[in-house]
């Protein structure tokens, strides 16, 4: 039993009305053929595979049907039984490959025997295949007569590079240019041949042969005859078609595509692994990612373009489109299909095409190591998807935390004005007599009577405003920790001690729809964040940051360790989360010896000296705390708001010496 032929052989269109995807072409040679308005030559360029030697055949047959002039061949007559599918074919019409046949001597040949009269048709036909192979010279030889030709002489050029044909040749032709198939017309082509055939194809399948065949006829149904050949009692399967045609398949896909989405590192480098372990070609592996990129950009930008047809995939698998795109931000998606395109040109050629492809996975993953505009916008996107990953938007109604008490004045109201220190002593009653007073004055002023901001307690943390509850159902454990370095930077600018905590003591443990577990190293650092009131500070830093208002838990774990741990410091501590930091008061000025001291046998110096000298331990002590100015004075008075403040306000030398030393002023005897 012979086999069949091939598929592109007996599906070969024998009509102009039977040719897919060139009406452009067909309809105005139907007209002309009707109109008996047919020219000497024609032109027909294109793709390979896309129907110009076929559409050439059927004008031939049109062109010496006995019923000319006419639209199509009318397949009853003998010219047309002959130049049918699977006819014996015709000497009028004459077929010649130029690609073995293209030379000045098979040129003068064509002349002389073109000038006989046709044998038994109306016209005889010159099919001239791959035209651009003809040489000059074979041209130059063949000018006169396409110029001039017989009566009876029709010529049809079929090439695939018009540039190449003679361009005194080209001017004396009427051009058409064919066109590649539209993949959408194409499938259901696929889909009426494999009813005749009388085999099953998934749908999913479909998009592949005909992606395969790149929008030729004949490729495509190359393709589709392999699969068809290779297919079981189920017909042609999704998993046939990518192991015959090497594809990726749409799991792996799926999985690198939500891992993205997801920032899971684990997971994508798991799928390059898999990609390899599987034998399959890291190029084409990242080609098909480009692909689903691209079609991922089109349903993020066009959501029903898989409904509508703007994108050639299945229902299933353009729901799965939809559901992808919807995890991304526009800049996200095109910033990551710019990568992979340029990933994929950096492949040609390369030795290593594997480790291309992870530092290819690892620049997509991180979007903030990279500082230019695709890279900001798409740290962006990812905020933006943070603040509504609960489902909605946030709400516009939270009122937004008020800045550090460190970085803004004090209210005029909270405090009256500091008096002057110079109008509160008193006056000495005789310029030549010094009192104890001046001891105390030689302190520096700005030692004892620091800037409201460092003297002032903190602010008390302003209540937010009403505000409608989070869809936080959604929010799974992965979620939370994914999210949580950007909660935990939220409360270093709200309240410091609670930034500490959630760096150094504690980690998630638990989420649920309410509330949200914290495990702390020891009990002392748990007692600590929730009497501090930490935990309303969390709880309003996880409203802005992913808009889910949870109760805090804690407890005591003793294996917990920070999800976020950046060492502390005191410079770490005394950086501005926002604004600018308050001027830093000047360096006290150097001390200078006291004018007079009273003699030591009046009893007097000895108790005026050691006063003297633990105001210096004093001021030495808190120059040596404050190496930056009064930043970490000012971190230090956030962290412990309940720390007493050395106010000297209405408070005479003798009083802030009892207060501060717990010293007694023994009252001088004067000299006369």
């Amino acid at each position: 039993m012979e086999s069949p032929l091939a598929l592109y052989r007996r599906y070969r269109p024998e009509t102009f009305a039977e040719v897919i995807g060139q009406d452009h072409v067909t309809e105005p040679l139907r007209a002309a053929l009707a109109n008996n308005r047919v020219n000497h030559a024609y032109l027909f360029s294109g793709p390979r595979g896309c129907g110009k030697t076929t559409s050439a055949r059927i004008l031939a047959r049109a062109l010496n049907c006995e019923q000319a002039p006419i639209a199509d061949p009318c397949g009853e007559c003998d010219s047309c039984r002959d130049l049918a599918r699977g006819g014996p074919g015709s000497i009028d019409v004459i077929e010649i490959d130029a690609a073995s046949h293209g030379g000045v001597d098979d040129a003068r040949d064509l002349r002389e025997k073109a000038f006989f009269a046709p044998v038994r048709s109306r016209y005889k036909v010159y099919i001239i295949d791959e035209a651009h192979m003809v040489t000059t010279q074979g041209f130059n030889a063949l000018l006169k007569l396409v110029e001039e030709p017989p009566p009876h002489l029709r010529f049809i050029f079929a090439t695939t590079e018009p540039e190449k044909v003679l361009p005194t040749i080209r001017s004396r032709t009427h051009h058409y240019p064919f066109r590649l198939i539209p993949p959408r017309l194409l499938s259901s082509y696929l889909g009426e041949l494999c009813d005749k055939e009388g085999v099953s194809i998934e749908p999913a399948a479909l998009p592949l042969v005909v992606r395969a065949g790149g929008g030729s006829a004949r490729d495509t149904l190359s393709v589709l005859d392999q699969l068809l050949g290779g297919a079981g009692p189920q017909g042609v399967t999704y998993d046939l078609a990518t192991g015959l045609l090497g594809y990726t398949p749409d799991t792996l896909l799926d999985d690198v595509v939500d891992a993205f989405a997801a920032g899971d590192g684990a997971a994508v480098f798991g799928v390059v692994d898999k990609v390899i372990e599987t034998g399959q070609d890291p190029r084409r592996f990242t080609e098909d990612l480009l692909r689903r990129l691209r079609d991922l950009v089109i349903v993020a930008a066009v959501p029903d373009a898989p409904a509508t047809g703007l994108i050639d995939v299945s229902e299933d698998q353009g729901e799965r489109l939809v559901a992808q795109a919807a995890r991304f931000g526009p800049s996200e998606l095109t910033r990551a299909a710019d990568l992979v395109a340029t990933g994929l040109t950096e492949m040609r050629g390369a030795t290593a095409p594997r480790l291309l492809l992870e530092l290819l996975c690892a620049r997509v993953l991180l979007p903030g190591a990279d500082d230019a505009t695709d890279g900001v916008l798409a740290r962006l996107d990812r905020l933006e998807k943070r603040m509504s990953i609960s489902g909605g938007a946030p709400t516009p109604t939270v009122a937004a935390p008020a800045p550090p008490a460190q970085d803004r004045p004090a209210p005029p109201v909270d405090r009256p004005s500091a008096p002057d220190p110079a109008a509160a002593r008193p006056e000495p009653a005789q310029p030549s007599r010094p009192t104890v007073e001046p001891v105390a004055e030689s302190a520096p002023t700005p030692t004892v009577e620091a800037p409201d901001p460092v003297v002032e307690p903190p602010a008390p943390e302003p209540e937010p405003a009403p505000a409608a509850p989070a869809a936080s159902g959604g929010l799974t454990l992965v979620d939370v920790r994914r999210l949580w370095p950007d909660i935990v930077d939220r409360t270093k600018g709200m309240r410091r001690l609670a930034w500490m905590h959630l760096t150094q003591n504690c980690q998630v443990v638990s989420v649920d729809g309410s509330s949200l577990t914290l495990g702390f190293t020891n009990a002392g650092a748990r007692d600590s964040f929730v009497s501090a009131g930490c935990d309303d500070v969390l709880r309003q830093a996880a409203v802005d940051i992913v808009g889910a208002s949870w109760k805090i838990e804690t407890i005591v774990d003793p294996g917990a360790t920070p999800e976020s741990a950046p060492t502390v410091t005191r410079s770490a501590v005394a950086e501005a989360p926002s604004a600018p930091e308050p001027a830093a008061p000047a360096a006290p000025a150097p001390e200078s010896p006291p004018p007079w001291d009273p003699p030591a046998e009046e009893g007097g110096p000895s108790a005026i000296a050691a006063a003297r000298e633990a105001i210096q331990q004093t001021r030495s002590a808190d120059q040596e705390r404050e190496p930056a100015g009064t930043e970490w004075a000012d971190a230090d008075a956030e962290a412990h708001p309940d720390d007493v403040d050395a106010d000297h306000q209405g408070m005479s030398t003798a009083e802030l010496l009892q207060r501060e030393l717990g010293a007694q002023m023994i009252e001088e005897i004067r000299h006369q």
